[in-house]
């Protein structure tokens, strides 16, 4: 089961100085992947380190035994071009003195949802090192287009990017920028948003409206910005036009959502 870490130096493509934890092990055809934030304390063989947050969990069901090891290969050769040292050490969970939490502040933003499309072909075309070359690239372009409309990073889930918009208009425009930003790099990406509440608890944000944002996106094609119905109808004084792509059911929403494409 190797483990890796990468201690938290800032590099184009990571976002401040958090310490991260990764994990592979594989069973057959089967792949269990872990990751997450760390806390490092002390230096060299005495350090101990500690997962931030309950790490997050994946599954990977190859098929067979050597696509399971291939993906495992490479994913491992990933780690080292991100500058990940293996880890010897086990991750513990620190124990912390039980404290009364503070009450979860709810708030109400516009949510975007940037994913590139035909990631993972494009991947194994160009090999590790360029790709990582191309995503550092990409991060920054999307991070700059966040700043310029003031929209608010919450994370970056491989490939894709989460982020909120206090004003519903400016995360279109700002999706929109993303797309011809990233297209020079020879990126294709679809973008969905999504107006809701959603719950802020430190440094956890939790609430329905980020899954509906990533099931937009889902149903977007290639190049597509979609936005649900409570985006639209909180533009329309806005010269930003749309074109009803009509009612939809996304995957593991109980309700269904009348989605709209953002015209040219």
């Amino acid at each position: 089961m190797p483990k890796f870490l990468r201690i938290g130096i800032h590099q184009d493509n990571v976002s401040g100085y958090t310490s991260k934890a990764w994990w592979i092990r594989r069973v057959g055809s089967t792949v269990f992947l872990k990751w997450g934030a760390v806390e490092v304390s002390g230096i060299g063989d005495g350090r101990t380190i500690y997962w931030t947050l309950p790490p997050r969990d994946k599954t990977i069901r190859c098929g067979t035994a050597q696509r399971a090891k291939d993906y495992t290969q490479a994913a491992i050769a990933r780690r080292h071009n991100h500058r990940y040292e293996l880890l010897a050490g086990k991750i513990a969970i620190r124990r912390r003195p039980a404290r009364r939490r503070a009450e979860p502040k709810q708030t109400v933003a516009t949510i975007l949802f940037v994913d590139i499309v035909g990631s993972t072909a494009k991947a194994a075309r160009l090999g590790d090192s360029r790709w990582t070359q191309i995503m550092n690239h990409y991060y920054a372009a999307v991070r700059k287009e966040l700043k310029t409309l003031r929209g608010k990073e919450v994370v970056t889930t491989g490939d894709g990017v989460l982020a909120t918009f206090a004003a519903p208009a400016s995360g279109i425009r700002c999706a929109t920028a993303i797309r011809e930003s990233v297209r020079t790099l020879g990126l294709e990406i679809r973008v969905g948003l999504h107006a809701g509440e959603y719950k802020v608890s430190g440094p956890d944000v939790v609430g329905l409206a980020f899954h509906v944002g990533a099931r937009v996106a889902a149903k977007a094609r290639p190049g597509e910005v979609l936005v649900s119905r409570a985006v639209k109808d909180l533009v329309t004084q806005s010269t930003i036009r749309f074109k009803d792509c009509g009612v939809h059911r996304l995957k593991g929403v109980p309700e269904r959502f009348r989605l709209y494409r953002v015209e040219h």
